[in-house]
């Protein structure tokens, strides 16, 4: 199956809500050998002014993930994730993620250019804070915080590739 050009331009809503604790930033830290105290202790995050851990800046990938699976597995795209190779990534931070945030993402194809028989996917999630009735799993009300932005580029190779 190629890929579907008509993706670009297409986006999907805030799927199901990522909650922040305070273990999973220490696990995330420990596995990408982040060392700084605010990652594990809460009060050296907050001698920094921050209410809780802090995650590592690229903590937001987990999110950001989940919101790419809406178009891997949207049948229409065309994608073959067993042919997809991660060319670029990349991270706007609105503000740091701490420990006791509600996260969820919303994301946006913002380009399919052709490359022989496969194609580039740029996308990019645009990462909220919930709070209020959207906080309660319901992505659809409630206040939102922008947190973050990524942007990321697969290569889906063709059959031949």
């Amino acid at each position: 199956m190629t890929i579907n050009p008509d993706l670009q331009g297409r986006s999907y809503p805030a799927a199901e809500v990522y909650d922040v604790g305070r273990e999973k930033i220490r696990e995330f830290a420990r596995a990408v050998k982040a060392t700084h105290p605010a990652h594990f202790e809460v009060d050296a995050a907050k001698a920094l002014g921050h209410s809780d851990l802090v995650a590592p800046p690229t903590f937001a990938i987990i999110v950001a993930q989940r919101a790419d699976a809406q178009l891997i597995e949207d049948p229409e795209s065309g994608i073959d994730f067993s042919r997809v190779v991660h060319a670029d990534q990349r991270f706007v931070h609105h503000r740091p993620i701490v420990a006791g945030d509600r996260l969820v993402a919303e994301l946006h194809v913002d380009g399919v250019r052709a490359m022989g028989g496969g194609a580039m996917i740029t996308t990019r999630s645009e990462i909220f804070s919930v709070s209020g009735s959207e906080a309660g799993n319901d992505p659809g009300t409630g206040t939102r915080e922008a947190v973050a932005t990524t942007t990321s580029s697969i290569l889906v190779r063709g059959e031949e590739q």
